[in-house]
């Protein structure tokens, strides 16, 4: 389907179509009045009475002309009085048009601002700034994803490079080291490919819905996730009775073990726990992660389910996955029509709710 906007042969405009209209109602209004003014009058001819027209016919005579200067009067008033109202009435409208003829060129950071009390042009003018913010937002949020992404997978890419020169150039006595190394680079990229594959579908909102109790995905990924816990000192503690809601299996999944992931890695370095808790209210689904961990600025948790954010510092710490964790969280939760909230706790380390519709099996 083409996308070539339909050419218009070119018409009036709205002021002077207003313009017009003003005018014309002007004139009927005034010719509606001339009208009954005469027939008024000429109720009063009397034949004989000096002080009265004696017959129609001078009634007209002298009616006439005070008609048509009334009516010229009326035209050239309305035609110029209609044309200033129309220009201050489509004011607001003339701002709205700029402002969106600069967001076509790419200048989302302008404003309409109209001020004046609440009406259907301030109603439309807001409506438009917030839609600019938004998108302004969004661009921001897409160029630092390519530029983090770019970051991340051209870093792999190097260190493979410098490898391989190494290998080729080196005694065969490294090329064991080499390799293993390669395939560490290699499986992080894969890791990361296959990240940004789960991102773009759920983006996409490519999936069969069913019904999930999330307490048993939870069970799942505790599971799963047990043995990199138990490694690393963190106790996992799980509660929650059945927790119906309806999307997809395998993406919550990775939502849940995303969390839960994420929650273990960015943990005290012993004896720091991970408390998985999920609830259901009359409108709601609830899956509850909270950790204990490093103290978080309130306001890093504004960005951190951005791509490549890794709490309050970029990391390479191992196990701690490709910086997409939380990404992938949000992107599954908006799918879902779920709400994402991350709260920094007073204690160290962050709470996350994820707020999904309930449904009943």
């Amino acid at each position: 389907m083409s996308n070539t906007p339909v050419e218009r042969r070119a018409g009036l405009s709205v002021r002077l179509k207003l313009t017009l209209s003003y005018a014309g109602f002007l004139m009927l209004a005034g010719g509606v009045l001339l009208v009954a003014g005469y027939f008024s009058l000429s109720r009063g001819v009397h034949p004989g009475v000096v002080f009265l027209v004696r017959s129609h016919a001078d009634l007209l005579r002298n009616f006439a002309p005070i008609a048509a200067i009334v009516m010229a009067f009326l035209l050239v008033f309305g035609l110029l009085g209609g044309w200033i109202l129309a220009g201050r009435m489509l004011a607001p409208l003339t701002r709205i048009t700029d402002a969106t003829r600069m967001a076509g060129t790419g200048s989302l950071s302008h404003r309409i601002r109209l001020p004046g009390r609440r009406d259907e042009f301030r109603e439309l003018a807001d409506a438009f700034d917030t839609m600019l913010a938004q998108l302004e937002a969004h661009v921001a949020e897409q160029q630092r994803f390519a530029a983090n992404a770019s970051h991340e997978l051209r870093t792999p890419l190097a260190i493979t490079q410098t490898l391989l020169d190494v290998a080729r150039n080196g005694p065969d006595g490294v090329n064991g080291e080499l390799v293993e190394r390669l395939h560490a680079v290699n499986t992080r990229a894969i890791d990361l490919t296959e990240a940004l594959l789960v991102l773009s579908r759920a983006d996409q909102r490519s999936f069969t819905r069913e019904h999930v109790d999330l307490s048993l995905v939870a069970e799942e990924a505790t599971e799963t996730l047990l043995p990199l816990a138990e490694k690393r000192g963190v106790t996992i503690e799980t509660s929650g009775d059945m927790t119906p809601t309806v999307g997809s299996h395998a993406l919550l999944l990775q939502l849940t073990t995303n969390l839960l992931h994420n929650a273990i890695v960015h943990n005290l370095p012993e004896r720091g726990t991970v408390r998985v808790k999920t609830s259901v209210d009359a409108t709601s689904a609830v899956l509850a992660v909270e950790n204990t961990g490093e103290h978080l600025a309130p306001q890093l948790g504004a960005t951190l389910d951005e791509p490549f954010q890794r709490g309050t510092k970029r990391i390479r710490a191992d196990h701690a996955g490709v910086g997409l964790g939380l990404a992938i969280v949000k992107s599954i939760a908006q799918a879902h029509e779920a709400t994402l909230t991350l709260t920094p706790r007073a204690a160290g380390g962050l709470c996350v709710t994820v707020r999904f519709p309930a449904a009943a099996l």
